[in-house]
């Protein structure tokens, strides 16, 4: 709530012209019962033609005040809760790409996109209720109670002792239903979560036709969402019955006493009119408040989870370090590192690598490939030993300016639904020239010409209307186009054949020789040229040092390669 408040404060001057212009609203709506009680009581009887219409008049004039009124605040209402909301969502999506890998493995990404959905709507929601029925809603109940008092104190009690059991139910469910809906928002993410998996990997289960089993999958989660909200619903659900039970109670009461008291002269038939209807808008409030509970435990529990985000400290801090003097380029020096503090994904990872030279790592799925080069860039700091570029540990240069270090391919990179230029330049504002250099060197030119319209060729989201290989050449494209220090291809070639994969190791020591390569692949072939090759078996180095000594020296090496090339002989 504390983070809701922070974000509503430099909103205070408009959101208290709006609360004004609602006061008032609230206020003429309170004045119209009073105002026909007294033409019933004491207008009427006089007879006098001009007092009537002068006080229909009146009445007529405080209902379009409160008209007016009513609309301008709510129309304020709902431009503070968009305009706190874009705020809020912009922070919070800041603060996700801001968030280390290590952080979004703990969330989780369908967590963080519901956050940045769901919750922020339904702070939205509580936001505009809390601004249009917050004051109207006390108003009317206090002016509504006080009002009946100086009509008939003794109507007006009845009714004041129901109010004590509104406000002790209220409180009770607000208290339960605030972690209600936090649990509810974590079955949301599951949610998600299911059908964020089901639409990226819609193809292989069409074709493994698992779409039954994937519909049960789907209605497991879903079911458990549906539980959930039912436990929550059943909760607040309670509320409005009872709130009703009690004022219906109460409206009993009143309307008997008032009876009898009129009977026996004790009151006027105006005010038992005005009396019933002060009820109606003393119901109503009541309702609103009860409203403003529900909806507000849902935002606060949502604001909660925003508010979990939004103050996660950084876990990768630069922090300073002497550089030291190095004919190195890249250096890991027995770096051992796990994915949430369990088994070591790379243990005692050592090599090193003059500027210009090239990184072959292979190894089998799981053995630590990727982790290398994600440590390399620091999208995880390693558990023991360094990492360094040029002498100075990777810990100790700013996030701007280790990142425009490198050109990067990952496994499963996206494209973006834009144009093959955007996705290449990615951007950055990139001269013409080194994108077409970079598309030549990637092998990518000759379909990118094909194209009727060339680097203007829309793609759908990931591109999906590319090939495999085609995708990839692209991906390695972007990578060059920033002209790196160096040069990641993690697994970049897998898709691409024999004949292209050769002539784009080709084009990168002719076109890009003076950068350092990381190349993480599965194929020899892909790595034959390589200055250095580490072969990973289970995050421990097997093997390292140029092909052919690790064709002398390395068993499992050299058997990869004699199957490969048998293959590729074929």
């Amino acid at each position: 709530m504390k983070m809701i408040l922070r974000y509503l404060k430099p909103f205070v001057p408009r959101m208290s012209l709006g609360l004004t212009i609602k006061f008032i609203g609230s206020v003429m709506d309170l004045l119209l019962p009073w105002m026909l009680s007294r033409i019933i009581d004491e207008v009427v009887p006089q007879k006098d033609l001009g007092l009537i219409a002068l006080w229909g008049g009146g009445m007529v004039l405080a209902a379009l005040l409160a008209w007016i009124t009513n609309i301008a605040a709510n129309r304020m209402a709902a431009w503070v809760a968009q305009h706190t909301t874009e705020v809020i969502r912009h922070d919070l999506f800041s603060k996700i790409s801001l968030l280390s890998c290590a952080q979004v493995d703990a969330y989780s990404i369908p967590s963080l996109e519901s956050r940045l959905t769901s919750d922020t709507y339904n702070v939205h929601q509580m936001i505009g209720m809390s601004q249009r029925m917050g004051v109207r809603a006390p108003i009317l109940l206090l002016g509504g109670v006080l009002i009946t008092l100086t009509l008939d104190p003794v109507l007006a009690l009845v009714l004041i002792c129901t109010l004590p059991f509104l406000g002790g139910l209220m409180f009770g469910v607000s208290k339960r239903g605030i972690p209600l809906y936090q649990e509810l928002q974590k079955k949301v993410d599951s949610m998600v979560r299911t059908v964020r998996e089901n639409i990226s990997g819609i193809r292989v289960i069409k074709a493994l036709s698992k779409t039954e089993y994937e519909k049960e999958r789907f209605a497991g989660v879903n079911e458990a969402v549906v539980e959930q909200e039912k436990k929550a619903g059943i909760t607040m659900a309670l509320t409005n019955p009872l709130v009703n039970l009690f004022l219906n109670i109460g409206l009993t009461a009143v309307i008997l006493t008032g009876a009898f008291r009129v009977n026996a002269g004790l009151t006027q038939p105006g005010k038992i009119i005005a009396f019933l209807t002060y009820f109606t808008i003393i119901l109503n409030a009541m309702m609103g408040i009860t409203r403003i509970f529900v909806m507000g435990s849902k935002g606060i529990a949502s604001g909660n989870r925003i508010a979990e985000v939004l103050s996660t400290p950084a876990d990768l801090v630069t922090s300073q370090a002497e550089r030291t003097k190095t004919e190195y380029h890249v250096e890991f020096q027995h770096v051992t590192f796990s994915y949430a503090k369990k088994e070591p994904s790379v243990e005692d990872i050592s090599f090193a690598l003059k500027p210009g030279e090239t990184l072959g790592i292979i190894g089998a799925t799981g053995s630590g490939k990727s982790t290398l080069a994600a440590l390399l860039m620091r999208l995880y700091d390693p558990d023991s030993g360094l990492v360094s570029l040029s002498g100075r540990p990777v810990f100790s240069i700013p996030p701007e300016e280790l990142h425009t270090k490198f050109g990067v391919t990952f496994q499963n990179d996206v494209l973006f639904a834009d144009t093959i230029y955007e996705n290449i330049d990615f951007g950055r504002g990139l001269p013409r020239e080194q994108v077409e250099k970079a598309a030549r060197c990637a092998q990518a030119m000759e379909f990118i010409s094909a194209l009727p319209d060339g680097f203007q060729h829309m793609l759908t989201a990931k591109g999906t209307n590319l090939s495999g290989g085609q995708k990839q050449r692209l991906l390695i494209a972007r990578a060059l186009a920033g002209t790196p220090e160096i040069l990641i291809l993690d697994d970049s070639s897998s898709a691409l054949d024999y004949k292209t994969d050769a002539a784009l190791r080709q084009a990168l020591r002719e076109e890009y020789g003076g950068v350092t390569t990381v190349i993480v692949a599965q194929r020899v072939s892909s790595l034959l040229h390589a200055d250095h090759i580490l072969v990973l078996e289970e995050g421990r180095a097997l093997g390292y040092g140029s092909h052919q000594e690790l064709m002398d020296s390395c068993e499992i090496y050299r058997e990869i390669a004699k199957i490969q090339m048998a293959k590729e002989g074929a």
